[in-house]
């Protein structure tokens, strides 16, 4: 059994941009995640917040991998913070989405990436916001 915990559109600060003036300034983006983790069951019984994945920890991560240096692409950035959120805490599977307000005549960006970890879970469950959860194997 695994549960989900969301952190939506937190908010982080970054040098980022292929252009120079883009690189400037550091630019707003918002990062959500949806960390799969083990039964949050006992954590909940005990309310001890070292049972489960600390998402104040996570939010912290994230914001200093974000201001760690420069970078050119969103895809850097998710690729690094996926990598450092799984190596330090207890993740089964995470989804990751950077949104990055570049455009003049778009809302946002956005760069979704997806990481299980192998040996860590067999099945992967995704929220989805036509569908209710389900099993990603039941999906058509």
């Amino acid at each position: 059994m695994s549960d989900l915990i969301r952190i939506v559109d937190l908010e982080v600060w970054s040098v980022i941009g292929v252009h120079d003036e883009e690189r400037e300034q550091r630019q707003r983006l918002l990062v959500t995640l949806d960390m799969r983790v083990k039964d949050i069951g006992p954590a909940a019984y005990s309310d001890n917040v070292k049972m489960t994945v600390d998402y104040a920890e996570v939010a912290e991560c994230v914001k200093k991998t974000t201001k760690l240096r420069p970078r050119k692409l969103i895809e850097t950035l998710g690729e690094e913070i996926a990598t450092d959120l799984l190596k330090m805490f207890p993740i089964l599977s995470l989804r990751l989405e950077i949104r990055k307000f570049a455009l003049p005549d778009a809302n946002h960006v956005a760069l979704i990436i997806e990481r299980p970890v192998p040996g860590r879970m067999s099945t992967a469950y995704w929220p989805s916001p036509t569908r209710s959860m389900r099993q990603v194997d039941d999906l058509p």
